[in-house]
């Protein structure tokens, strides 16, 4: 129900946009979140959207370099990955939840992606 990609190998500075295609229940709203998990760490939330009405958050360590945004027409969630640092490598992962405001903690979320591996080398 998602499906992610678009991650990479990147020098630092450059740019991704990561795609999450969301198949799920048409009607009422949802949340779709990015997480992020590096080798060693916790999964840690970046970046969430409310669909349809839009509203976005996110996570302080990224804010000014990434954006969330979506695509009713393609069904499809992306994140636009600005200014990459080494420490923004991680295995990317998106994930929804059904109705409710935009939550930054793993348990919140019912559907996973299988995640999209990101490499900023310095």
């Amino acid at each position: 129900q998602l499906q992610a990609c678009g991650g990479g190998l990147v020098q630092a500075g450059e740019s991704l946009r990561l795609s999450c295609a969301v198949s799920l229940p048409t009607f009422g709203s949802y949340v779709v979140g990015w997480f992020r998990q590096a080798p060693g760490n916790e999964r840690e939330f970046v970046a969430g959207i409310m669909w349809p009405i839009g509203s976005t958050n996110y996570a302080d360590s990224v804010k000014g370099r990434f954006t969330i945004s979506r695509d009713f027409a393609k069904g499809t969630v992306y994140l636009q990955v600005n200014s990459l640092k080494p420490e923004d490598t991680a295995v990317y992962y998106c994930a929804a939840k059904l109705g409710g405001g935009i939550a930054t903690t793993n348990r919140a979320y019912d559907y996973w992606g299988q995640g999209t591996e990101v490499t900023v080398s310095s």
